[in-house]
């Protein structure tokens, strides 16, 4: 999870441990999380801070990374991975989407190579849908998913959740097809800038199994066609039955995710395997909650490991430290 704004974890490597084959970095929007690396994958120290992309165009990206190296004692010469923001078309350096359907190992081959510097940095490019009815984007979820075991065998669906959402179809490691859901992001907009402010906690859902999440979740899912009335009925509660502010967050999120879930049924239905939930904390059990209230088989992998794991297995491959454990 990232920490508040600010504040930076360091665990420096340690003098008697195996010096580091490379470093890995997830650069997100508003995050920035970086580890170090031996050469059979074990994390030797690691850096986070809100040093995201937004912040880094300002205070420069290579500062901010060299720091961050610095700081745990990493060697000049130590090769970077990164995944993320940096490589939107606002980072550092652009690296261009792949076009699906793409397999797993199309995103280690085309690492951009960051142009102009000593160090050896990388950066993996996101995943595009040039469907004109249907078009998206992808920018660091490709690394956790390229960093889940058992995917370049597996048939199915990958849920992973966040500000936007994204579902995700996986047939013996090629990426088919993929669709955002704004989930989050219209959580933070519906609750801050409508009437649904004077209504409910401004935060996401406080009690996780909430009988209103569940509610809002199943009529979401099953009526989808009632999600504007749905909405504004968190508003009516509260005036008419002074209903909790929790519980008119808790009902929100239930709603937004069961419209997520009934826009990705398709994906669920088309997959013989249980749906890969990649997702980490309370998103983790949040969407759990939904899957199990709503029958629909899956199983859990945790998102920081996917792409630490992820980012490791492109490092490795590209820079040959790890070629017993890069296997896609």
């Amino acid at each position: 999870m990232i920490e508040a704004a600010g504040n930076r974890l360091s665990k420096p490597v340690g003098s008697t441990r195996s010096p580091p084959a490379f470093a890995v970095v997830d650069w997100g929007t508003t995050s920035f999380r970086l580890w170090l690396m031996d050469s059979v994958g074990t994390v030797l120290g690691e850096r986070r801070s809100d040093e995201g992309m937004t912040k880094a165009r300002n205070s420069g990206f290579q500062t901010i990374l060299e720091t961050h190296l610095c700081a745990l004692g990493a060697p000049d010469d130590l090769p970077v991975m990164i995944c993320g923001m940096a490589g939107a078309r606002q980072g550092w350096i652009e690296a261009r989407y792949i076009d699906t359907p793409a397999h797993l190992e199309e995103i280690i081959a085309n690492a951009v190579t960051v142009p102009g510097l000593e160090r050896d940095i990388r950066i993996l490019p996101g995943l595009a849908q040039r469907d004109p009815a249907n078009p998206d984007v992808i920018r660091g979820e490709e690394t956790q998913l390229l960093g889940t075991p058992g995917l370049h065998r597996a048939t199915g669906a990958c849920c992973l959740p966040g500000t936007h959402s994204k579902w995700v179809s996986v047939e013996a490691g090629t990426i088919r097809r993929f669709s955002t859901f704004m989930t989050g992001e219209l959580f933070a907009a519906l609750s801050g800038a409508t009437i649904l402010r004077h209504a409910l906690a401004q935060k996401d859902m406080s009690q996780e199994n909430s009988p209103a999440f569940k509610r809002a979740l199943i009529s979401a899912h099953n009526e989808p066609t009632v999600f504007s009335h749905s909405l504004f009925t968190i508003r009516a509660r509260s005036l008419l039955f002074e209903s909790t502010p929790d519980d008119a967050a808790a009902f929100l999120s239930g709603l937004l995710i069961g419209m997520e879930m009934a826009g990705a049924r398709d994906y669920v239905s088309g997959g013989s395997q249980p749906v890969t939930l990649i997702a980490s904390g309370r998103l983790a059990r949040l969407y759990a909650l939904a899957f199990r209230t709503l029958a629909i088989a899956f199983t859990t992998i945790d998102a920081e490991t996917a792409v630490r794991d992820g980012l490791r297995k492109a490092a490795g491959a590209i820079w040959n430290r790890t070629e017993s454990e890069t296997t896609i």
